[in-house]
């Protein structure tokens, strides 16, 4: 199958490196056009350039991002609709780790984690629905994470504000279909993937990445990490339209971790 989502006009928020490059990259490969953002401007454009470099100028744009801030969400939803001609696809990328259990872990961590991962896409949505809704049928697409079903002692602020992502998508799924909108919202869920997030938990815990990869391979039932084109592939198939009855739902991507 090919352009499967040609004519899809979308912004992927953390795309400058890692899972949001990835989806940026895949999307346009199969038909999208795409509005990288990230607080990180030059990787952001770096990856828009790469698009257009392969699928031809015009493909991608960039825009700098905080998605903890609200002008700044404004802006990027504007250019969508000046550079892009519009926007039917959001996917909420951006996101942070925090560590620290309940008695390490700072007030300000847990507020810091929460408004990355969480507040961005109450103020993304906000800032995106009106538009989306001139060009629907729409998809919004967020990323969560295997943490915020499963627990761990030792990072209570990610879990429970990937675990606030998980619900928050059902609400707005939900939201969406009673006011007709034609507009979906599911959750991904992945586990351990392949991303330069490894590098810097390596180099932090003083191993080769090597050796981290093995460990983290050790805990999942299908002995492997993910890459990042694993996850992006299921990013390709709630922006397209082969998805079009799937509405308020998570994907697990964790090589089997769930089901034990």
């Amino acid at each position: 199958m090919v352009d499967r989502v040609k004519g899809k006009l979308a912004l992927v928020t953390g795309a400058a490196q890692g899972l949001g490059a990835a989806h940026s990259l895949l999307l346009a490969k199969e038909g999208a056009r795409v509005l990288c953002t990230d607080i990180n401007s030059n990787g952001a454009a770096n990856t828009a350039q790469f698009i257009n470099e392969q699928f031809g100028a015009g493909t991608a744009y960039s825009i700098e991002h905080d998605v903890t801030n609200v002008s700044h969400w404004n802006a990027a939803v504007e250019m969508a609709r000046d550079n892009l001609g519009g926007l039917n696809v959001l996917v909420n990328n951006a996101g942070i780790g925090v560590a620290g259990n309940i008695e390490d872990c700072t007030f300000e961590d847990w507020k810091r984690c929460f408004a990355v991962n969480v507040d961005s896409i109450f103020h993304g949505c906000q800032a995106a629905l009106p538009l989306m809704r001139e060009h629907a049928p729409g998809s919004i697409i967020n990323i969560s994470s295997i943490a915020g079903l499963i627990a761990s002692d030792t990072m209570p602020a990610y879990n429970a504000s990937k675990a606030s992502v998980w619900m928050l998508s059902k609400s707005i799924a939900l939201h969406c279909a009673k006011k007709n909108m034609g507009i979906r919202c599911n959750s991904i869920h992945p586990t351990f993937v392949d991303t330069p997030i490894l590098d810097g938990t390596a180099k932090h815990a003083g191993i080769e990445k090597g050796v981290l990869m093995e460990k983290l391979a050790r805990q999942v039932p299908l002995k492997m990490v993910g890459e990042p084109n694993d996850i992006a592939n299921a990013v390709l198939y709630l922006a397209s339209d082969e998805s079009r009855f799937m509405t308020g739902a998570e994907l697990k991507l964790d090589g089997g971790i769930s089901a034990m």
